[in-house]
């Protein structure tokens, strides 16, 4: 029996002894993470053992981001819960689509606060609605409603947080708890978590928010939006540093990072571990400890050395010369450099987990961005040099085409927003991605015309389609006499003979009613009038009788032959999105004045194909009626003139392209019929010392005469006017003027085709 029980003891004893041995080391590390697995979760790298890195970094280094203050993402989120109730909003549960079908997509502006001001990043928001086409001072006619509190910067030690938000916007009667509005901001929280806190409830508000959480953002309501510098552009902005189209040279670095380096807290975890990847040569990361009041105080061992390496580079020769740029997150997920990578050219590397990206339900950001993972640093450098040299190509593309259609400006930024949320409206008529992600891009595709890309002037190559083979000519008359004249008969037989003309319309446009019907030619086409309301913007109304995709837009005293306009729909039909037409101007800096100049001279150069005898897609009548506000329509008007460079300006805009000049028979019209009895008496008639839709050639530029000085003067403020509201000259310059003698095709052929083109 003591035997037996001799032989039970030590097989215990050694069972113990073999547990110790070959499985003690595996429970205290079990027995470790279960201790610390919250703290584990929300801190990496946090290695255990000094030996899993010795060839890298001294563990102790990587394991300085464990502030036991910093909030894990369950604590967050916790966090946002007890701010923010309405968690769970959507569309349809807290928006009233109601306020939207009476009167369509209008946003209301709240009156500012006297007593309160705003910073200069809320102004150009405010701004950017009160000059759109989507604003209404009125808030009975309002969709959406936006505060006139500063609410963009929400860090309660920063001078321009506003205080007892909730209690002052509890007070707007319009407020209804947030319903229908939208709240902007680009920072919230404070030292040292940087919580979505701010500071107020919003209620059932949407959010259009910089540095947003993918935890806290409600997917459908909420809109993410980069963070922007106060010194971010109104309007207008610079262009990316890629021109169009054009394929950039081999760059001398492939990845850069150049910025600060954060010693403690959150957001130092990542960019204390950049160093690593850095080699000197092509692969170039730069961090700086000097930021902040008392950096110096954590100061570690490396921040001497990375102080002096850091000012040896230019931050802006960096973007200008590398591949990729390595875009960290900061204290919070966003950051400046996103856009700065972007205008660059310089596709972002993006290391900010679970950052909910600018515009993500429109943009597809694998077209333009790579998104790393900040647990994965080391793993970058070989990730971007396996990206092919066509795909970089077609990345950085990308990258400017998003820079110009959604963030060079303020301006882009919060119509962006607005889109969005007005395509939520309507899903049925909504942009696909396709449109948001191609050129020109979702602000300049109007989903009120269609929701088709076949239906657009932009998408005929990518679809492998083509415009309709007809066109509809719109001739404006602004003259009114007795009877019809001879040169406006002669245009009529002339278009009505063209093999391409589906029919005629006739915007009249004088207080006298058109001659009636037994006056007018017969004609092949059908001829229709259209009366007008007398104002210059009405020749590009988008009328329900055009049915063509061509518009051949004449003024009454144009002269064409039937020949010229075949000609030039043949050439449209092969630039569909651009002005294709006659007369031709060339605007020019003139550095004297300071100023934007137009000349009507004989010059190589030209930008403005004039619409008294042009062809152009149907859809510029859509976008120059319900794209472009009223007041700039109401400018138009104003101006004599001043509708045909508008519509130059806009197409140049949308297309990045000139116009297309065609060739015209060479003769001259020595004299221009007067015009009687319209208000203005010259509007459609070009002045003295101009270009008429006849003669190819003008003897001067000079202008001659009182109402001609005038008009002249008219149209160079109308051009500057014009360049302020787009923030820049949208004008492209262009040598080209195509001639049916200098098509490929054989001469005897083309002389059978177009014989009236080549005479004397």
């Amino acid at each position: 029996m003591q035997t037996r029980k001799k032989y039970i003891f030590l097989t215990f004893l050694a069972s113990w002894l073999l547990l110790f041995f070959f499985g003690g080391d595996q429970l205290r590390r079990f027995a470790f993470f279960s201790g610390r697995k919250a703290e584990a979760r929300r801190n990496w790298p946090r290695w255990t053992d000094r030996s899993l890195l010795k060839n890298f970094a001294d563990p102790e280094e990587l394991q300085r981001d464990g502030d036991p203050s910093l909030l894990s993402s369950r604590e967050r989120r916790a966090a946002w819960l007890s701010v923010y109730k309405s968690s769970r909003c959507r569309m349809e549960s807290c928006f009233d689509f109601s306020r939207c079908q009476r009167n369509g997509f209008k946003v209301f502006t709240y009156p500012r606060e006297r007593d309160q001001p705003i910073s200069e990043s809320y102004g150009k928001i405010l701004a950017s609605i009160e000059r759109s086409r989507y604003h209404t001072p009125n808030p009975e006619e309002a969709c959406l409603f936006i505060l006139g509190i500063d609410t963009l910067d929400r860090d309660h030690l920063s001078a321009q947080y506003v205080r007892d938000v909730d209690e002052k916007i509890r007070g707007f009667p319009l407020w209804n708890g947030g319903r229908n509005h939208l709240i902007f901001n680009l920072y919230s929280g404070t030292w040292p978590n940087y919580t979505g806190d701010l500071g107020f409830d919003i209620g059932q508000a949407i959010l259009a928010k910089a540095s947003f959480d993918t935890e806290s953002f409600r997917p459908g309501f909420d809109v993410s939006i980069p963070l922007f510098s106060k010194d971010h552009p109104q309007r207008g902005g610079k262009r990316g540093w890629l021109s169009q189209d054009s394929v950039p040279p081999r760059k001398k670095y492939l990845l850069v990072f150049k910025g600060k380096r954060y010693l403690t807290g959150i957001g130092s975890g990542t960019r204390n571990a950049l160093h690593h990847i850095h080699n000197g040569k092509d692969i170039i990361s730069l961090t700086t400890c000097k930021h902040g009041k008392d950096w110096e105080k954590h100061k570690d061992t490396r921040c001497d050395k990375d102080n002096v390496d850091y000012e040896k580079f230019d931050y802006q020769e960096l973007l200008h010369n590398s591949t990729f740029c390595i875009v960290p997150r900061g204290r919070r997920l966003g950051s400046f450099r996103f856009l700065e990578a972007l205008q660059a050219a310089c596709i972002p590397v993006l290391l900010s987990d679970g950052w909910e990206l600018p515009f993500a339900e429109a943009i597809d950001w694998s077209k333009a961005a790579v998104v790393g993972s900040e647990r994965l640093l080391l793993q970058i450098p070989s990730a971007v040099r396996c990206i092919h040299p066509e795909r970089v190509l077609a990345f950085q593309q990308q990258t400017q085409f998003l820079w110009d259609a959604y963030f060079s400006s303020v301006d882009k930024i919060v119509h962006t927003t607005l889109e969005i949320i007005k395509d939520r409206l309507s899903p049925h008529r909504s942009r696909s991605r396709f449109l948001w992600n191609t050129l020109p891009g979702g602000l300049l595709v109007l989903p009120d015309f269609s929701t088709h890309p076949g239906d657009f002037p932009f998408y005929y190559l990518q679809h492998g389609s083509s415009p309709s083979e007809k066109f509809t000519a719109l001739i404006r008359v602004v003259s009114q006499a007795g009877s019809l004249s001879q040169p406006f008969l002669r245009l009529i037989q002339a278009v009505s003979g063209s093999q391409y003309c589906a029919q005629i319309l006739v915007l009249w446009s004088c207080e006298r009613p058109p001659p009636p019907s037994g006056k007018w030619p017969q004609t092949t086409v059908p001829l229709t009038i259209i009366q007008g309301r007398r104002k210059l913007s009405d020749r590009f109304f988008p009328y329900t009788a055009i049915q063509t995709d061509a518009v051949l837009s004449l003024d009454e005293h144009t002269s064409l032959s039937t020949s010229e306009v075949d000609f030039a729909f043949v050439v449209w039909r092969s630039f569909p999105e651009r002005i294709v037409g006659f007369p031709a101007l060339s605007h020019f800096w003139d550095p004297e004045q300071g100023r934007w100049g137009y000349t009507s001279k004989w010059t190589n150069e030209l930008s403005i194909v004039l619409t008294a005898a042009a062809f152009y897609h149907r859809y510029y009548h859509s976008l120059f009626t319900e794209y472009l506000p009223a007041g700039l329509r109401d400018l138009v008007d104003g101006l004599a003139a001043c509708e045909d460079i508008l519509m130059n300006v806009l197409v140049a805009a949308v297309t990045k392209l000139p116009p297309v000049k065609v060739t015209q028979r060479k003769q001259h019209k020595d004299t221009v019929p007067q015009q009687v009895g319209c208000t203005d008496g010259g509007v459609g008639t070009p002045p003295s010392g101009e270009c008429s839709p006849s003669p190819p050639h003008c003897p001067t530029a000079k202008v001659k005469g009182t109402a001609g000085s005038r008009r002249f003067s008219q149209r160079q403020d109308c051009l500057n006017q014009l360049v302020d509201w787009f923030g820049h000259m949208p004008l492209v310059s262009s040598q080209l003027r195509l001639d049916p003698v200098l098509f490929k095709d054989q001469v005897s052929v083309l002389r059978k085709k177009y014989p009236r083109l080549e005479r004397p």
